[in-house]
């Protein structure tokens, strides 16, 4: 399915070129006359980038912005805008904008700047499903078992996640524990931050010390830059220490 471009200029010569160019280049191309018309299309239909003039007399760019994106807060949108209103196409980027093109503008630029845009939309696309995707993975009832045994599991990792406690996940290798601890992290307010696991008895004290804790620059031999801690670094999410039982005391 084509790209749908909405294209808002009350100046006849420019809003057909631009029709021309993008039609031409793939896109599936609706343009209007003014500011309110582009509303009124802009909430009966779905479109994927708009292009706005910010100077038009019905109703100007940045109200049409405001509108168009609380009706599609995905939709994209670049002002057009001529030299003396350079302060207005500043203000649109502060209001969700997501670029502006100066006229005249040259159709160069124009078709970029629309393909840097939806290459933009498409990784944010990508990224949002990426996590739901993640976050799906990681779902109690995507843990494997029926028995009496796995389904106390399930509750204690139900009534974990919510909470902010410390929580000590026992059992031999290879039975899961850090399966048990990304479900317990995926499915807590945590779940949009970094998930961070070291397994404790792969690495030396000395070694491991700094890997949690991190160090400053110089501190020791071979210590060429700061580095963080992973305290630091899962810092509002989760730090998942396998086979803490290896690490000494003093440690």
């Amino acid at each position: 399915m084509p790209v749908r471009i909405l294209v808002v200029d009350d100046d006849l010569a420019p809003r057909r070129i631009l029709e021309h160019v993008l039609t031409k280049a793939g896109y599936s191309v609706e343009s209007v006359a003014g500011g309110q018309a582009a509303v009124s299309l802009g909430t009966a239909q779905e479109f994927d980038l708009a292009m706005l003039d910010v100077m038009m007399p019905d109703l100007d760019g940045l109200a049409a912005l405001r509108a168009l994106k609380a009706a599609q807060p995905e939709l994209i949108v670049i002002m057009m805008t001529a030299f003396g209103s350079i302060d207005t196409a500043v203000e649109a980027i502060k209001e969700g904008a997501y670029d502006y093109i100066k006229k005249p503008f040259h159709l160069d630029e124009v078709t970029l700047t629309i393909q840097r845009a939806l290459e933009r939309r498409q990784l944010r696309a990508d990224n949002l499903r990426f996590q739901e995707e993640l976050h799906d993975k990681h779902r109690i009832d995507r843990m494997v078992g029926s028995s009496t045994q796995m389904l106390d599991v399930y509750k204690r990792v139900a009534r974990a996640a919510p909470t902010k406690s410390t929580v000590l996940i026992q059992g031999d290798t290879g039975t899961g524990k850090e399966l048990v601890a990304r479900a317990v992290h995926y499915n807590s307010p945590r779940a949009d931050r970094p998930f961070i696991a070291i397994d404790c008895s792969a690495l030396t004290e000395s070694v491991l010390e700094s890997e949690i804790f991190g160090h400053l620059k110089g501190s020791f031999t071979g210590a060429i830059a700061n580095k963080k801690g992973l305290f630091e670094a899962a810092a509002g999410g989760t730090c998942f220490l396998d086979e803490i039982g290896e690490v000494s005391v003093a440690l």
